[in-house]
């Protein structure tokens, strides 16, 4: 594993208080003037622009949580990677929503019917060309999710709380073909496993962090 760079934030962490349902809800319906901090990342691929989103599932558990997934490794972009739910778009999606829906569903089994979307943050703009609308929605619990061997190696959930207190948020670079990356990075021990959490995910979350402390 690459090194962390630079100091450990300082940055409060999000009020568990701001992390229910019912204050999610508010959050949308009246979002705050904020900035997020990523936006567009260095180029990486050379290919055409395509439009995507991702499901943002926060799971309402006593403790809510974010539902993701880690992709198989013979997918030809983010190979291996902690991803949200979601993709390319298709010309059938009436939006991004729709596409992160329909997404989630194929990918790890989310019925539509436990799902209740919230809205959108900034579009995100990866390294490899896809233009990504995260949608986020809240999940009821309990029902079944099979992962999509094609497509989807593990699911598993992180606590929201965790993700959004920036001292898990930490720095990471290399250089590659004379250019300088640098990307977040949010590590989560999952009992024996760690869940290495990074790059646009990472990005997303933290805009997410942004959003929610604005």
């Amino acid at each position: 594993m690459l090194p962390f760079i630079g100091p450990q934030e300082t940055l409060p962490p999000v009020a568990a208080s701001a992390q229910t349902a019912d204050a999610l809800r508010r959050r949308f319906s009246a979002p705050p003037a904020w900035v997020p901090e990523i936006q567009r990342e260095p180029k990486f691929l050379d290919r055409a622009p395509a439009r995507a989103a991702v499901l943002v599932p926060i799971v309402l558990r006593e403790q809510p949580t974010v539902l993701l997934t880690e992709r198989t490794r013979q997918l030809s972009t983010h190979s291996g990677q902690v991803a949200f739910p979601g993709g390319r778009s298709d010309p059938g999606d009436a939006d991004a929503t729709a596409t992160a829906l329909r997404e989630a569903h194929e990918e790890v089994g989310l019925d539509r019917a436990r799902v209740e979307v919230l809205g959108d943050l900034p579009v995100y703009v990866t390294g490899s060309s896809f233009i990504v609308t995260p949608v986020v929605a809240l999940v009821e619990p309990g029902g079944p999710l099979h992962a999509n061997p094609a497509e989807v190696a593990d699911i598993f959930e992180v606590p929201l709380q965790f993700l959004l207190d920036p001292a898990h948020h930490r720095r990471q670079a290399f250089e590659w073909q004379g250019q300088r990356r640098e990307w977040y990075a949010m590590p989560w021990q999952d009992g024996a496993t760690t869940r290495f959490i990074w790059g646009a995910t990472a990005g997303m979350l933290r805009n997410f962090y942004r959003f929610m402390s604005a």
